[in-house]
């Protein structure tokens, strides 16, 4: 009986050892040191901006635009310049902006495949600032709408290397919410989401101007 007591306990001990030996904790660390791979604070800053609702209503809210407002105009070639149809399209954005002055958003540029990577990235910005300029022209705070980044001739709609009116485009989107705006903060985002008018004219105020601008498309 007592060597059978004798081997369960040599057993114990080799299976402490064995445990001890695959662990990748060192001795001298403190407790939890490895847990801590660099993205420590990514899951509670997530959590945060679930819970208290900025990210599910900006993407809600995105989806909303998308689906009722044109996001796109397009451009002739070589030329930021807004035809009649693009001015009527951004008409319309700025209906929806106005709606929303806890909201930002962006502009994005584009251009077809025809030219220089160079020109091309600083035409798709000039279209750009040019909706911007138009959109801060009818009452949008220039603050919450801005041409942020050019994306060139590179994210063509139609792959094809002669020019192409589809490609040379805008798209406005929404990027996310004004912080220091109090519904933001009091968390109000239903407010934001199912608001569907403004009493009054609905314009902003603005004390800023926005910029607006070889061959190339």
């Amino acid at each position: 009986m007592t060597g059978k007591i004798s081997i369960l306990l040599a057993s114990s001990a080799l299976l402490v050892l064995t445990a001890c030996g695959e662990s990748s904790t060192s001795w001298d660390q403190e407790l939890g040191a490895e847990v801590d791979k660099g993205n420590f604070g990514n899951a509670t800053m997530n959590n945060t901006l679930i819970m208290t609702g900025q990210l599910d209503y900006a993407v809600a809210l995105g989806q909303r635009f998308a689906a009722e407002v044109p996001d796109t105009i397009n451009f002739e070639f070589n030329s930021a310049d807004l035809s009649d149809e693009a001015k009527a399209v951004l008409q319309k954005q700025a209906n929806f902006i106005r709606q929303f002055p806890e909201v930002r958003f962006r502009v994005f540029g584009h251009t077809d495949l025809v030219g220089s990577d160079g020109y091309n990235n600083k035409l798709g910005m000039r279209r750009a600032r040019a909706a911007v300029a138009y959109l801060v022209s009818l009452g949008i705070n220039q603050s919450r709408v801005e041409a942020v980044v050019s994306y060139g001739k590179t994210h063509p709609l139609i792959a094809t290397n002669e020019p192409e009116m589809r490609n040379r485009r805008t798209v406005t989107e929404v990027s996310g919410f004004v912080q220091s705006d109090p519904l933001v903060l009091n968390g109000k985002y239903a407010d934001i989401i199912l608001r569907t008018y403004l009493t009054g004219d609905g314009a902003e105020p603005d004390t800023a101007s926005a910029e607006v601008g070889g061959a190339s498309g």
